[in-house]
């Protein structure tokens, strides 16, 4: 194990960096470094932020995104068509979509996938207040906007399954979205075309 080079809260702000999300150890210690020589222009004015991002933000109980007021800015949001809801598996699929500017709909989000591997089941998503949304005389179409991968794929035809007995038409993003591939990790360009080219499910 290597020896530590610094106080334990400079280590300890090393680790919480290396779990996010594309940063590794060797990552995290220069984000580290570089938040410790900005500390006031960088890291004070982050860790603000952060506290009051711990305190505020809340998930929407109606489409389950996070916002500082729920129901959140996109349900409340008057010029979105109420006609059709966007089925995403995670609010950064949400988030990359609205990036897109190619649909100003309403928002589901599932909170994840199923997945046998990984012990997810129908009851661990949010697919029972899907379901009643869909419901809603004003819903005429579902797009399911979830990732091309085989989970993702399974929580479509699942997804399909759940709300075949609603009047709505239920659509997919066409091909384009590459097999594997997520959409948070698309350029804006593809998800527009994807959404513009979607097809029946």
């Amino acid at each position: 194990m290597p020896q530590a080079v610094a106080g334990p809260e400079i280590e300890r702000l090393i680790q919480l960096l290396a779990r996010m999300p594309g940063l590794g150890p060797r990552s995290a210690r220069r984000a580290a470094l570089q938040l410790i020589k900005k500390r006031d222009t960088l890291l004070g004015p982050l860790a603000d932020a952060m506290r009051v991002a711990a305190d505020r933000i809340i998930v929407c109980t109606s489409c389950g995104n996070v916002d500082t007021s729920d129901p959140c800015t996109i349900c409340r949001d008057a010029e979105r068509d109420p006609t059709t809801l966007v089925v995403v598996e995670d609010v950064s699929d949400l988030w990359a979509l609205e990036r897109s500017g190619a649909v100003k709909a309403r928002y589901h989000v599932l909170g994840g996938v199923l997945s046998a591997l990984d012990g997810v089941r129908p009851e661990h998503l949010n697919l029972a207040s899907l379901v009643e949304r869909v419901a809603r005389p004003e819903v005429t179409e579902v797009i399911l906007a979830l990732n091309a991968t085989v989970d993702g794929q399974t929580t479509a035809h699942y997804v399909t399954e759940s709300i075949r007995h609603c009047d709505a038409k239920v659509t997919r993003l066409a091909h384009g979205v590459p097999v594997g591939g997520e959409l948070d990790y698309l350029d804006e360009g593809t998800l527009s075309a994807a959404i513009r080219s979607r097809t029946a499910f």
